[in-house]
């Protein structure tokens, strides 16, 4: 049976665009450590050494740092081919995040450069929409205390109020994306923290929300395919993990 191919630093660095330095780098601290030696000393990557790197690229496209790659690169039940399909998941979510970004650019640029036109600010902000669902939400809530508080609040925000609650659920939902990668459990300190952190969030912007109620709207993120596509696209079963915290926390 023939060798299996190997390839030198330098091959690697021309195949990926990686720096050798960088190689190196992830030598060093375990990431990816050459399956092989020559006889003078030198680096030589084996098949498995490719796939584990590409595993690498992908993960710090995605964000993850690279302690929680190796650990994840170095579990026993780690599996190449389900990683991949996961990662494939998240990316087709960014490319969809990535075109309403560049619409809602396009639509800006529109207001901006043509003096007959106006701004849409509710959809100037890929992500959030805040009245993507007001008339659903007045057709279940309409006669609620809860959508009455809603209404009244948010009725003068502008700009800047808009811009402040995109900044902060965008946070909330990337720290639970992280938590989920690494597996936390749902109902632990730190996913429960971030159930309690949603729910201060929405009783800060729109309405007090007690923990019952928000077991409640967890259930609709759940059931609706507009809120589960708005939250998946930070991690492939967000929705399901976020709400198990938020019932969790109740």
């Amino acid at each position: 049976m023939a060798d299996k191919p190997t390839y030198k630093v330098k091959d690697v660095a021309r195949m990926t665009g990686i720096s050798i330095r960088t190689l190196h780098y992830y030598d060093e601290i375990g990431l990816l450590r050459p399956g092989r030696r020559s006889a003078a000393g030198y680096r030589l990557y084996e098949e498995d050494d490719l796939l584990r790197l590409q595993q690498v690229l992908i993960n710090r496209a995605l964000g993850l740092s690279l302690e929680d790659i190796r650990r994840s690169l170095d579990d026993p039940d780690f599996d190449y081919a389900e990683s991949l399909r996961r990662q494939r998941g998240r990316l087709v979510l960014k490319l969809d995040e990535t075109n309403s970004m560049i619409t809602a650019i396009d639509r800006t640029l529109t207001g901006l450069e043509q003096p007959q036109s106006q701004i849409d600010f509710a959809s100037m902000f890929d992500g959030f929409d805040p009245i993507e669902h007001a008339e659903e939400a007045e057709n279940r809530w309409g006669g609620t205390d809860a959508y009455a508080e809603s209404a009244r609040r948010t009725k003068d925000y502008g700009e800047a109020e808009w811009r402040a609650i995109k900044k902060e659920l965008d946070g909330i939902w990337r720290d639970a994306s992280e938590l989920m990668l690494a597996e936390t459990a749902a109902d632990a300190p730190a996913a429960l923290e971030i159930a309690e952190r949603h729910r201060l969030h929405i009783s800060r912007w729109f309405y007090d929300l007690s923990p019952a109620a928000h077991a409640e709207l967890a259930a609709m993120w759940e059931t609706d395919l507009r809120f589960r596509r708005n939250i998946d696209k930070y991690g492939e079963g967000l929705t399901e993990w976020v709400a198990a915290a938020v019932r969790a926390a109740g």
